[in-house]
C-alpha cells in the first residue's frame, strides 16, 4: 500500500496464514493493511492487481473477494513482468535506467499489456501462440524518471510435462523453470529452490559435460541433451542424504549454467541498449552468487536488485505502477527501508506473554541496555531470536526478524541448524556487518544492504567467521544500513566493543518449512519450542531459566 507516493505497509500472504507460499484468495492481505493504516476501502483511491501466470480475470481465488461487487475502488489489472518493473523501479534510487526481468514464467504472449512500438519481439511469435501458449520469460525496459517502456520481450512455449524424474515446470526455456526442475531433481519438491545455491559449493565440476543453455537470434534456449544423464531423482531426504555428493554435483553444474546464462542476458540487452544504471527484478534476481558474478567481472556499473525480487514483490510493482502510470504522480524517492509490516504495541507483546512458563525471566529494558544485554549474551556464545516493529518484505531477515549468533564459536552454527531451524546441515547464515568494517572481512567490501550478494571471506578471517563462511569461502552479506535499521546497527556496535568483530550470524527467524514470524506470539512459540536461549520482542527480553 502507497500513501502519497511512499510505501506505507506490506505482507505477504504467507506470514499471516503460516503456510509457506500461500496463494488463491488475497483477503487476509488486503485485510492486514488496511487495518495496519486504520482505514477501510473507502479511503483507498485505486487497487492494482496482477497474477501468475494468467491476468485474474478467472474464478481463481478460492472464495469470496474483498473487491467483489463494490463501486469503489477502481480495480486496473496489469501483466506479470511489467509488476516486476515496476517494483525494480519504484523502489531504486536512479533518475533513469534499463530494468532487467528474469523469472520462470510471466504473463501469456495475449495478455502482455506492455507492447510498445519498436519493441523487439521473438520472430514469428503472434503466430506461433496462435498455436500454443507462450509466456514471458526474461524482459528489457527503459525507466526515464515516471514511465516504464520495454525495449525487448522473451517469451517461452509452456512445456508439457512428462513422467520422467525430471520436470520443467511451465515453461520450457526459462532460467527459473530449468532451476526449479533442478530443485524438484535434487530434492524431490520445489517448495525451497534458494536450497539449491547453499547445496552448490559441496559439488565438484565433471559430473555433467553438456551445456543447459544455447542463445540463438537473441534468444535464450534451454537444450535437451543434458537431461539424459539426470537419470536417479531424489525421493526424499533420506535418498538425498544418502547420495549427498552426487546431488552435490548436480547443483554444482547448474548453478554454473545459470551463472553463465544471466551473464548472456545482461550483456546482449546492454549490449543493445547500453545504460550506466541497471535495476533487476523477477525471481532469478535472488540468485546472490550470479549477481555477485555480474559485479565481480564489471559487467555492471550501478546496479540494484530489487530486495523483493520475487513474486512477493508483484505487489510493490502493482501499487507503483498505480501511482506513476495511472495517477500521473511524480515519483517520491524511497528511503531504503524494506521493513514494511505492522508495528506491535507494548501492550501487544506483554498480553502475548501472559501465558509463558515460570521459569522464563521477562524484563523491560531501554535501548540501550537492551543492546549491550544482548550483545553480552551473543559474546557469551547464546542464541537470540531478534524481533523488532515491521517486518521486512522479501524473503530475508535483516534485522527485525532474525536469529542472530556468534559468528565464529565453533560448532553454533550447526546447533541453529539443527535444534533452532530444524533443517538440512549443509545451509549457510549470512554474517551482518556494519558497512565500514565490510572491506575488512570481505574480499570486494561491496554495499549489500539486503543479502542479495555474495562476497568472501578474507583468508585471514576464515576461522574468525567460520558460522558465517560458506564450505567455499563465501558468504552472503549483509551491510546494515543505521538510517532504517538503527537498533541492529547499534547492537552490532555493542558487540564489536565487546569481541572486536562488527559482524553478527543473522538468519531468518522460522525453521524448516514455516514462514518467517510475523506475531509476538508466533515468536515465542518457536522460541518455547526450539533451542534458543534469548528472545527479544522489540524492548522485552525473555531468557529461559
Amino acid at each position: 500500500m502507497l500513501k502519497d507516493g511512499v510505501v506505507c505497509v506490506g505482507i505477504e500472504k504467507e506470514r499471516i496464514t503460516r503456510k509457506k507460499h500461500d496463494g488463491g484468495n488475497d483477503t487476509d492481505a488486503i485485510q492486514y493493511c488496511l487495518a495496519a493504516e486504520g482505514i477501510t476501502l473507502a479511503d483507498v483511491a485505486l487497487v492494482v492487481q496482477t497474477a501468475n501466470f494468467e491476468i485474474p480475470d478467472r474464478n481463481r481465488f478460492h472464495g469470496k473477494r474483498v473487491f467483489s461487487k463494490m463501486e469503489y475502488p477502481p480495480l486496473v489489472t496489469i501483466s506479470h513482468h511489467l509488476a516486476h518493473a515496476y517494483s525494480a523501479v519504484g523502489t531504486c534510487d536512479f533518475d533513469a535506467c534499463v530494468v532487467m526481468v528474469i523469472d520462470g514464467c510471466g504473463s501469456p504472449y495475449e495478455q502482455c499489456m506492455d507492447s510498445s512500438e519498436g519493441m523487439i519481439l521473438p520472430e514469428n511469435l503472434a503466430q506461433l501462440a496462435q498455436n500454443q501458449l507462450w509466456c514471458e520469460k526474461d524482459s528489457f525496459y527503459h525507466f526515464d524518471g515516471q514511465k516504464v517502456t520495454p525495449l525487448l520481450k522473451d517469451f517461452s512455449p509452456i512445456e508439457k510435462q512428462t513422467e520422467t524424474g525430471l520436470k520443467l515446470p511451465t515453461t520450457k526455456h526459462s532460467i527459473g523453470g530449468f532451476y526449479a526442475a533442478i530443485s524438484h531433481y535434487v530434492f524431490g519438491n520445489m517448495d525451497d529452490v534458494g536450497k539449491l545455491m547453499g547445496l552448490a559449493p559441496y559439488g565438484k565440476e565433471g559430473l555433467i559435460q553438456q551445456e543447459a543453455f544455447e542463445f540463438k537470434c537473441g534468444s535464450l534456449l534451454v537444450r535437451d541433451d543434458w537431461k539424459n544423464e539426470l537419470t536417479n531423482p531424489s525421493t526424499g531426504y533420506a535418498f538425498f542424504k544418502e547420495n549427498f555428493q552426487y546431488y552435490a554435483d548436480v547443483a554444482f553444474w547448474a548453478q554454473k549454467q545459470v551463472e553463465k546464462a544471466v551473464r548472456w542476458c545482461f550483456e546482449d540487452r546492454l549490449r543493445r541498449f547500453p545504460h550506466a544504471n541497471v535495476c533487476y527484478g523477477g525471481g532469478v534476481a535472488l540468485n546472490a552468487v550470479a549477481n555477485a558474478f555480474l559485479l565481480d567481472d564489471g559487467i555492471l556499473e550501478n546496479f540494484y536488485i530489487e530486495p523483493a525480487a520475487g513474486d512477493n514483490g508483484l505487489a510493490l510493482g502493482c501499487a507503483y505502477y498505480g501511482w506513476l502510470e495511472v495517477l500521473k504522480k511524480p515519483k517520491v524517492k524511497h528511503n531504503e527501508n524494506s521493513c514494511f509490516g505492522k508495528s506491535y504495541s507494548r501492550r501487544e507483546i506483554m498480553d502475548s506473554l501472559k501465558d509463558s512458563p515460570k521459569n522464563w525471566k521477562v524484563e523491560e529494558l531501554n535501548s540501550e541496555e537492551l543492546v549491550e544485554s544482548v550483545a553480552q549474551f551473543l559474546a557469551a556464545g547464546k542464541t537470540i531470536g531478534w524481533f523488532q516493529d515491521h517486518a521486512e518484505f522479501g524473503p530475508r531477515a535483516l534485522g527485525h526478524r532474525s536469529i542472530l549468533a556468534h559468528p565464529g564459536i565453533e560448532g553454533l552454527g550447526d546447533h541453529i541448524n539443527a535444534n533452532i531451524k530444524f533443517r538440512e546441515d549443509f545451509r549457510p547464515f549470512a554474517p551482518a556487518v556494519l558497512p565500514e568494517f565490510a572491506s575488512s572481512y570481505f574480499r570486494s567490501g561491496r554495499k549489500s544492504p539486503y543479502m542479495i550478494l555474495v562476497d568472501r571471506t578474507k583468508e585471514e578471517y576464515l576461522e574468525k567467521l567460520r558460522n558465517v563462511t560458506h564450505v567455499n569461502g563465501t558468504a552472503r552479506v549483509q551491510t546494515v544500513d543505521k538510517t532504517w535499521n538503527n537498533l541492529f546497527f547499534e547492537l552490532i556496535q555493542a558487540f564489536e566493543r565487546q569481541t572486536g568483530l562488527a559482524l553478527l550470524l543473522n538468519t531468518s527467524f522460522n525453521k524448516k518449512g514455516m514462514p518467517i514470524v510475523e506475531t509476538p506470539e508466533q515468536a515465542i512459540a518457536l522460541f518455547e519450542e526450539s533451542a534458543l536461549d534469548i528472545l527479544v520482542l522489540n524492548q522485552v527480553m525473555i531468557e529461559k531459566k
